[in-house]
């Protein structure tokens, strides 16, 4: 009986994960707003009255999504600015590279983000939006660190911030769409913009 506690806990947990799995499957083909309770707990395979001993609405459980599914791309731009010492073509392909494997890995936590950016939930639009601007500053503090940015004032570092996360966001959501072939035009593309972002960087002071 002293292991009780811990085995509701456990199950508590087991649950919570089954309705945020079953959500986000379902949410990879629909969008949020046109999404019912009974539809996510039928996929969990609880009944409905279970869910509101997790989330109080959809919009909740859509924004631990959110939370979760920015955790990945959070790595991923970490690692991306872990290696902008320079605007090398080498560097530059592996960003591109970084991208397109993480939509890979990430297929449904992407298209989900990508879907309720703009989608009809305002919760769930103000949670991608502030998770982006946190990124944005965390960028523009590690942009600001390089040589090449010395002298910027901390209004341009975090425009050229924003540029790559919106840069990374948006080759991210072409990949989700690439049809056969078509990653390595969006790859070539992406890489191109990366290069005049890096080109306008270098001289922007003197512009």
């Amino acid at each position: 009986m002293s292991h009780t506690p811990g085995v509701r806990q456990v199950q508590k947990q087991q649950s919570r994960r089954a309705l945020l799995d079953a959500a986000l499957g379902l949410l990879e083909h629909q969008n949020l707003s046109g999404l019912g309770v009974r539809e996510v707990t039928r996929a969990a395979g609880l009944s409905p009255a279970g869910f509101y001993r997790h989330f109080p609405d959809l919009s909740e459980l859509a924004v631990v999504l959110v939370e979760e599914s920015l955790a990945s791309v959070h790595a991923m731009i970490r690692s991306v600015l872990a290696e902008q010492g320079d605007d090398s073509d080498r560097l530059i392909d592996r960003t591109v590279e970084l991208i397109a494997d993480h939509v890979r890995e990430n297929p449904a936590h992407m298209r989900f983000l990508v879907r309720e950016r703009h989608g009809g939930v305002r919760a769930v639009r103000e949670a991608i939006a502030g998770e982006l601007r946190g990124f944005t500053d965390e960028v523009a503090a590690g942009l600001g660190a390089q040589s090449v940015s010395a002298g910027w004032s901390a209004g341009d570092l975090r425009m050229l911030a924003r540029l790559y996360v919106e840069h990374m966001v948006a080759t991210a959501a072409e990949f989700l769409e690439a049809g056969p072939g078509g990653e390595r035009r969006i790859a070539e593309t992406a890489r191109t913009q990366l290069r005049l972002i890096g080109v306008g960087r270098r001289h922007w002071p003197e512009g």
